[in-house]
């Protein structure tokens, strides 16, 4: 269960990260809110995945798909660049998430 909830702990970081650009420094109202919906949501679930997973495993990958998300809904939603070398850098964060994983399975 505790993978779920890193999961969607995951999910509300991407919604934080792209609600912070709709919000227009926070001076918009409605995404101002939602963005702060997110956050909040977003760190309960991640606490949830706390109780369970390690801190040095939960964290990095909640950050790194919290990353990859946003570059992805950068490009998708804002036009922003997918340049080859930035894919290469997302697959370098996904090898790392990935390789915190193994490793925590073999300690285990």
């Amino acid at each position: 269960m505790a993978w779920f909830y890193l999961g969607i702990a995951a999910i509300f970081e991407v919604c934080f990260a792209i609600g912070t650009k709709y919000s227009d420094g926070f001076s918009r109202p409605l995404p101002s809110f939602l963005t702060a919906i997110a956050v909040v949501t977003g760190i309960y679930f991640l606490a949830l995945a706390f109780k369970t997973l390690p801190v040095s495993l939960a964290y990095p990958v909640w950050t790194g798909l919290g990353v990859i998300g946003t570059v992805i809904f950068g490009a998708l939603l804002f036009g922003e660049s997918l340049h080859p070398l930035k894919l290469l850098c997302i697959g370098f964060i996904l090898a790392g998430i990935i390789g915190l994983k193994f490793l925590d399975t073999l300690q285990s």
